[in-house]
């Protein structure tokens, strides 16, 4: 007669483990959670203090990248900031800057910070290692511009794409010039034209300059009138400063807008 073998309690330890689990889970998905909730505030904070410097009507657009932000805290040290505000209005007579729907964005790299500072919203301190400020002025300012000259409407911004862009000596040197397209309607005698134009733009003492070099219309018959229409495209367009005071050192041109670019280093967050 054999002896039996009691089974082991296998049901114990399984639901044990299952507990187990669930629990490192429910402590994973609650310590995102805060990370995260952190990081919503540390932005809050941040926006609120963009909106002062750069005198926005409405809060920008600010995100903390890198994870997990708590890491980031704890250093006093927030790798990448992303600053994004869109429509936004710029007059100085004084400056003769006059535009109304440029997309202004910074890219701050290692912002300093401690914590406590940060969500009290106390950023007297803080400072930038590099911020990369960038403006783009879109074809809504251009048509605008353009038309205190020669009525124009409907103009859009395109990259020249036939022009094959030159390797330059120096490729880490910033561009300071771009092919660019640009399409739209002018009236002339009553009659509605269709022009596309073809030339460069310019970096010249942080201002965007435009250089056409030659344009197409959509009626022959009326080509005597192109020197006066490459005259009034020949439009400087001077934005100011950039974010934090960023000169502009790069151009280029996008679908729908030119860009300006520049870097600045050690700066503060805040003006002291």
């Amino acid at each position: 007669m054999t002896a039996h073998t009691p089974a082991r309690p296998r049901k114990k330890k399984s639901r044990r483990g299952k507990f187990l689990i669930i629990t490192v889970l429910v402590l994973g998905v609650l310590l995102v959670a805060a990370d995260f909730a952190l990081a919503a505030a540390g932005e809050y904070q941040i926006a609120q203090r963009m909106r002062e410097k750069l005198q926005l009507n409405e809060d920008p657009n600010v995100r903390i990248n890198g994870f997990p932000f708590i890491l980031q805290a704890l250093r006093g040290d927030y790798t990448h900031v992303r600053i994004d505000a869109l429509g936004v209005p710029i007059k100085d007579e004084q400056q003769g800057v006059d535009l109304r729907d440029l997309d202004i964005g910074a890219d701050l790299r290692h912002t300093r910070v401690e914590l406590a500072d940060l969500l009290a919203g106390n950023v007297s301190k803080a400072t930038i290692d590099e911020v990369e400020g960038s403006v783009k002025i879109k074809a809504p300012d251009l048509n605008r511009l353009a038309n205190q000259v020669t009525p124009f409407d409907k103009l859009s911004i395109e990259p020249d794409n036939r022009v094959a862009t030159p390797t330059p000596a120096d490729p880490l040197a910033p561009k300071t010039t771009a092919a660019i397209k640009l399409s739209g309607q002018t009236n002339v005698a009553g009659k509605v034209v269709t022009l596309t134009a073809y030339g460069q733009i310019a970096l010249v003492s942080g201002a965007i300059q435009i250089n056409i070099a030659n344009i197409e219309l959509d009626d022959i018959s009326l080509n005597q009138i192109v020197p006066q229409l490459r005259q009034a495209l020949a439009i400087k367009i001077d934005p100011g400063k950039l974010p934090f005071g960023v000169t502009p050192t790069a151009v280029e041109v996008e679908s729908g807008a030119f860009k300006l670019t520049g870097k600045i280093t050690d700066v503060p967050l805040v003006q002291r």
